[in-house]
């Protein structure tokens, strides 16, 4: 797979990277051995760019990228985020340079490592100033424990505010589009690197979904008014029209959607979380296409009506 320069940092990934999200268990049960595997089946066909979290089960999704890596890093590029906690039942903001010190700490006896190439805030802290969390994360640069700092969720405002800034990882799918009116070109004149999560809409343009699909009660999306209600319909009939065309193409839709991001000349990397190979496999497949601009206009007129998605956040997990 080819590679990128993930903006002005001196690393190089590939353009999709394998996410862990889904092995920290807000998506339902983790088959353990099936995750190790899948993230080994990544690394065999020629990813090298993981991100994963500390709030990903807090310390479960890191321990298995961990386990599957195996203390084998070479060519390996590990992004990680910190930020959260729990608190009682509730997940919270925290990114006080004392919990983030923590929060690298117990990042790094999860995987297994003595540094991290990516540590990003992983949401934006109301209580903590912008420009404290920064300097915390340039003390632990200056220790060696991390190589490079990002951020993710952060808007324009946010970033102006965060002096070291090296990268940025929103949301953004078809369903998603609103950083493509600040947060993408912010990005661009800065030369920060752009690594995006959720392209497929969390499962939506991954075609399996339907109106009649139900999640277990550990699912997040069970709870989410993204995957229910009249909108959620009318956005399924989007999303047939999708796979037809896709179809057309010769690709399938969950390509169309990898594709259709990678596509933004401000994207470098896009972030999918698969627990079967050939769903990965088709993703891989994704970074190879080329969209032109008739693809792009017709996508953008079956998205037309569409109801945009808010996504998860700590609040609501």
């Amino acid at each position: 797979m080819d590679t990128v320069r993930l903006g002005r940092t001196d690393l190089q990934v590939s353009r999709i990277c394998h996410g862990t999200w889904q092995f920290g268990g807000d998506w339902g049960a983790i088959d353990e051995p099936a995750a190790i595997a899948a993230i080994r089946h990544a690394r065999e066909h020629g990813v090298t760019f993981f991100d994963t979290a500390q709030g990903y089960g807090f310390g479960t999704a890191e321990r298995l990228l961990g386990r599957a890596l195996d203390g084998d890093l070479r060519g390996v590029v590990i992004a990680t985020k910190g930020g959260l906690r729990m608190d009682g039942d509730d997940l919270v903001r925290d990114s006080s340079p004392a919990w983030l010190r923590q929060g690298v700490e117990s990042s790094l006896r999860a995987l297994g490592t003595d540094h991290i190439d990516l540590y990003q805030v992983h949401w934006p802290d109301p209580r903590t100033p912008l420009a404290v969390t920064a300097q915390a994360l340039q003390d632990l640069v200056a220790e060696g424990l991390i190589r490079h700092i990002g951020v993710s969720n952060f808007d324009t405002d946010q970033l102006r505010a965060f002096p070291g800034v090296e990268t940025i990882q929103p949301p953004y799918h078809l369903f998603r589009r609103d950083v493509e009116a600040d947060v993408l070109p912010y990005a661009a004149d800065r030369d920060l690197g752009v690594l995006i999560y959720g392209p497929l809409a969390h499962g939506l343009l991954g075609g399996a979904l339907d109106e009649h699909t139900t999640f277990p009660g550990d699912d997040w999306r069970s709870h989410s008014p993204d995957f229910a209600g009249p909108a959620y319909r009318r956005n399924l009939e989007a999303v047939a029209e999708l796979r037809r065309y896709a179809g057309c193409l010769g690709i399938t839709i969950g390509q169309l959607a990898v594709a259709w991001v990678l596509s933004h000349p401000s994207v470098h990397v896009a972030i999918v979380g698969a627990r079967d190979p050939l769903h990965l496999e088709e993703s891989l497949e994704a970074a190879e296409l080329t969209l032109g601009p008739d693809d792009l206009a017709e996508i953008d007129r079956i998205m037309t009506g569409t109801t945009p998605l808010t996504g998860p956040c700590p609040e609501g997990m």
